[in-house]
Order: C-alpha cells, then structure tokens, then sequence
C-alpha cells in the first residue's frame, strides 16, 4: 500500500465505525456544553472520515 491509499482506508473504516460513538451520547443526553462539544466534534471528524475514505479501493466490489 502506498501512503495515500493507506490514508483513504483508514478514512474509510473511521468513518464506517465512527457512528457506534454516537450512541453513549445519546444515551449519556446532551446537557452540557462539553457534551455538545464531544458531538460536534464526532460529527467533524465523522465527516473528514468519509471525505478522506470516499476513494478507498476495498469498499467496493471487483
């Protein structure tokens, strides 16, 4: 693997398993302003994830 390539999978696999993280938040409640902080900064970082791994190879079959 080259260096891009190894870049855009981990975009790609971030992206596909950032979402689980969405939960503890809900579930804790956004009450708070670092509790909001923590979900927009998932969602951020969610959506560079997707962007970076839009490309990777192994998402899609041969």
């Amino acid at each position: 693997m080259h260096g891009w390539s190894i870049v855009t999978a981990v975009g790609f696999w971030l992206g596909t398993i950032l979402p689980v993280f969405y939960l503890p938040v809900f579930i804790a409640g956004i009450d708070s302003v670092e509790t909001l902080t923590l979900l927009l900064a998932l969602l951020i970082v969610h959506a560079l994830a997707l962007v970076v791994g839009h490309e990777y190879d192994g998402s899609r079959t041969q």
